[in-house]
């Protein structure tokens, strides 16, 4: 055997090996969560092959064998009525299982596995989103998860439970015609074969056509979502995003297209052999040795064929559990994938406590993203009461630096010190307490007002936290006039009553989050970039007043808000190319300087650098 068949080999017994594994994942998750469902699988099996067996090899033949010795109606009748008790108690329960255990179990299922993926979700470093790979599996993780495990559960147990109902059957048959069994090797091939290859070619079109699925996802999104609406109604916008949809489309027709024919020829040869041969087969089998060579009476031949579609059905469902236990076990490996992945940044990191905060410095500081190295040996300190403004064009890398700062990222090289201690030995959720951060994308959740400023996080004075944090962002008495007041509901998603502010109103409600929280450390990520020059004046004032008792760290593009600040980092390409109070640099009249002189020319509609006031 070639070194390649004998990889080609290996790696398909440790696909196998994977999907067996997911396969007990699977039970294992459906325990954790469901314990009754998983054992009603185990009953609902062995009750519904007990009913497929005992009918077609024990009722039948005792009905057939007793009409045919003429034994008393009394024995034949109370025969009937004892099975007809089981059967019904059987189905009583069958039913209660359906309409009860099942539907309960696959809520409780569903409650705990996404429980997980959120939680999960949650821990992931943020690196995690930015990975179309990974967000593609996320995405198949979450996409009817708990359905498949809940398919697992049954398929395996209806598996199990056939293997002695095949062997019952099969015995019944022996005993009946030794070469009749024979027949058995036709669904074999029916299903093993030309069933296991049908079910790779559905998942290889499934993946194929995730990444499109993804993009109806987003136009649908973007078509019910006000977001887009004015954009939609004042542009040719919603044409891009019908092409969008319809080159999706096209997508998943050519990825189906690619595996129709031998999807269609695999169906085919699957129904051939599992049903048409077999039946025919076994049929005309029977028949010849009742007319043609009298081996085997009319009542044999009735039960003879009556066993063989039992077992002909056993085999057909064995092989469907299998190819459901492979299918859905590789559907699992998505969500088994998922939440076994190890962090690299782990939310719930533990370490030291970093205590009260004196300094925090970058030291040789490099990080690459996609290859692509963003900051370049980034070195500078920050004191406990200093104001620091991070300023540069975009693209300089200032949103990064927070990042960095955050830990939603880890340096490539270099390391972040606080207090002189790098920061991957302090206990993460305690080392981002010490921050409070108005991010430029930051999201306005669709629940009151006051939960958006408090963001789940609870003080004694709450109302009066809220009030004093909306006051000091510049927009209390916008929430003041609204019906419900700080208990208003933004955006109208789930409350036709819920507010809609505008960009500069959002802005100032995620300020008042920054205000709200009692952390050391305040960083404002152009916190003014949708307010008008007055708005931005009262705000500034606000954040140098807040600024009397923090530490601040300041981005912006508006070097005029930055004037107060005790430094000012002016970066290039990932690195501080100055550095120094806004006077110093001034007076070093290099590119901040430039810089300011030309904001400074458009704010004030002046031609000469000689009538700004520097």
């Amino acid at each position: 055997m070639s070194k390649e068949a004998k990889g080609k080999k290996k790696k398909d017994n440790l696909s196998f090996h994977r999907t067996v594994e997911n396969n007990v994942f699977a039970m294992k998750l459906a325990s954790r969560y469901s314990k009754s469902m998983v054992i009603a699988g185990l009953l609902y099996a062995i009750f519904g092959y007990f009913e497929w067996v005992f009918f077609d090899g024990v009722f039948m033949r005792k009905i057939i064998e007793s009409l045919d010795s003429d034994a008393p109606f009394r024995t034949v009748m109370t025969f009937i009525i004892i099975t007809g008790v089981i059967f019904f108690f059987i189905n009583l329960y069958e039913k209660y299982a359906d309409n009860v255990i099942f539907p309960l179990g696959a809520v409780r299922l569903y409650g705990g596995i996404y429980k997980e993926l959120f939680a999960k979700a949650k821990n992931v470093e943020l690196r995690c989103y930015e990975d179309s790979d990974f967000y593609d599996k996320y995405t198949m993780a979450m996409d009817g998860a708990e359905e498949k495990i809940f398919v697992i559960v049954r398929s395996f147990w209806e598996f199990l439970v056939s293997i002695p109902a095949l062997a019952v059957v099969f015995y019944f048959m022996f005993d009946i015609d030794h070469y009749a069994v024979l027949f058995i090797i036709s669904p074999l091939i029916g299903n093993f074969i030309f069933g296991n290859y049908k079910q790779k070619y559905e998942y290889k079109r499934y993946q194929a056509q995730v990444p499109n699925n993804k993009v109806h996802n987003y136009v649908n999104r973007m078509m019910y979502l006000p977001d887009g609406a004015k954009e939609m109604r004042l542009s040719d916008v919603f044409e891009l995003l019908r092409k969008q949809y319809k080159d999706a489309t096209d997508k998943n027709v050519k990825a189906a297209l690619k595996y129709a024919f031998a999807n269609c020829a695999l169906s085919f040869w699957r129904i051939t052999f599992t049903f048409t041969i077999i039946f025919e087969g076994v049929l005309l089998y029977a028949i010849y040795r009742n007319l043609v060579s009298k081996t085997i009476s009319l009542a044999q031949m009735a039960i003879m064929t009556s066993l063989m579609v039992a077992m002909t059905w056993i085999l057909i469902r064995a092989f469907e559990n299998i190819m459901n236990l492979i299918k859905n076990g590789i559907f699992v490996n998505n969500l088994r994938t998922f939440l076994e992945y190890e962090e690299k940044i782990p939310q719930d990191q533990k370490g030291e406590d970093p205590g009260e905060f004196e300094s925090i410095e970058f030291k040789n500081v490099c990080f690459s993203y996609k290859d692509e190295e963003t900051i370049k040996d980034l070195s500078f300190r920050v004191d406990k009461g200093d104001i620091v403004a991070l300023v540069g064009h975009n693209g300089a890398g200032k949103t990064t630096i927070i990042k960095l700062l955050l830990r939603f990222y880890d340096p490539t090289s270099g390391e972040i010190l606080l207090n002189g201690k790098n920061i991957k030995e302090y206990d993460l959720k305690a080392y981002r307490r010490l921050f409070a951060t108005t991010f430029q994308d930051f999201a306005i959740f669709a629940m009151s007002i006051k939960e958006n400023v408090l963001m789940g996080r609870h003080y004694e004075n709450e109302d009066e936290i809220v009030r004093r944090s909306l006051r000091r962002a510049g927009i209390l008495d916008k929430v003041e006039s609204l019906p419900d007041g700080v208990d208003t509901i933004m955006t109208k998603e789930f409350d036709e009553n819920g507010a809609v502010f505008s960009g500069g109103q959002h802005q100032k409600l995620a300020v008042a989050r920054t205000f709200a929280k009692e952390s050391p450390i305040k960083i404002f990520d152009e916190p003014s970039s949708a307010l008008d020059p007055i708005a931005e004046y009262e705000l500034f004032k606000n954040i140098m007043k807040e600024g009397r008792d923090h530490t601040m760290v300041f981005i912006s593009h508006r070097l005029s808000s930055v004037k107060n600040c005790d430094k000012v980092f002016m970066l290039e390409k990932g690195t501080i190319i100055e550095r120094g109070s806004h006077r110093e640099l001034i007076d070093e009249r290099g590119k901040y300087a430039k810089m300011y002189i030309r904001q400074a020319m458009n704010y004030l509609a002046v031609e000469k650098e000689e009538e700004v006031i520097l």
